[in-house]
């Protein structure tokens, strides 16, 4: 993923953009390289796909790709489609805040971002996906799977066009105690690229792949990909419309 750096100008690497809600965001040492963000924003013009990538679904103006890691038996996930109704920066807006994602993401069960013994980090707890009760739950003892990750954002000019990128992974290293009852995914990253469609909406691309352990049949991991990822595309869509009056609110 890391390429040669070109046409690279205009963004400050010193300063991680955790906003947790819509302040400016906290600085924290680099967890990502520039190589890793331009691996990232590369993909919208050039889809990354050889190797064993193929197109696994394709609705509602989103194309989903997987590949198969042979040593977990899971997938990872290219995602690339475009959010019509709202702006980039918007997008990466309401992404990064944290506060305002549990307003409108109903999967949040608890999410914030804290210092833990001098490590900043996001700790997240996940309900049950829709289909999933508790009793059949696929998780060690019904328990919610536990995610706590670093992030960066950068707004980036490359040659002349803006281009937000987010990037994030697990952090091991983050002294955080696993919680009882509480499944911790240990392995985990995500990236996502945002840039304007030259009207007055997005394109996106987005690179996925969790870990959470425990046997999981192949009908979530299909309901996960199929309908999860349109369904929160179309949940930041209803969220960027509503930002603004939520932070007059504040």
């Amino acid at each position: 993923m890391v390429l040669m750096m070109q046409g690279f100008k205009g963004f400050n690497s010193s300063e991680v953009n955790l906003n947790d809600g819509c302040d400016c965001g906290s600085v924290m040492a680099l967890q990502f390289t520039d190589g890793d963000f331009q691996g990232a924003w590369t993909e919208l013009d050039a889809p990354q796909l050889e190797g064993g990538w193929e197109l696994f679904v394709e609705t509602m103006g989103v194309k989903i790709y997987r590949l198969y890691d042979q040593e977990t038996g899971l997938y990872e996930y290219k995602v690339f489609g475009v959010l019509t109704t709202c702006t980039p920066e918007l997008c990466a807006d309401v992404y990064m805040d944290l506060k305002y994602r549990k307003h409108w993401d109903t999967y949040v069960k608890e999410l914030y971002e804290k210092d833990f013994d001098g490590h900043t980090a996001i700790y997240w707890e996940v309900k049950y996906p829709f289909p999933l009760s508790n009793r059949d739950s696929v998780f060690p003892n019904g328990s919610n799977p536990q995610y706590v990750y670093v992030r960066e954002r950068r707004d980036l000019d490359v040659d002349g066009r803006k281009i937000w990128v987010i990037l994030a992974r697990s952090s091991l290293e983050t002294a955080c105690a696993e919680k009882s009852g509480v499944l911790r995914v240990k392995d985990y990253k995500q990236s996502v690229a945002l840039e304007s469609d030259g009207g007055g909406g997005t394109r996106v691309f987005m690179n996925y792949f969790d870990n959470p352990g425990g046997m999981i049949p192949t009908w979530l991991v299909n309901w996960a990909a199929k309908s999860g990822v349109p369904g929160f595309l179309t949940d930041m869509q209803k969220a960027c419309g509503n930002y603004s009056s939520y932070c007059q609110k504040k």
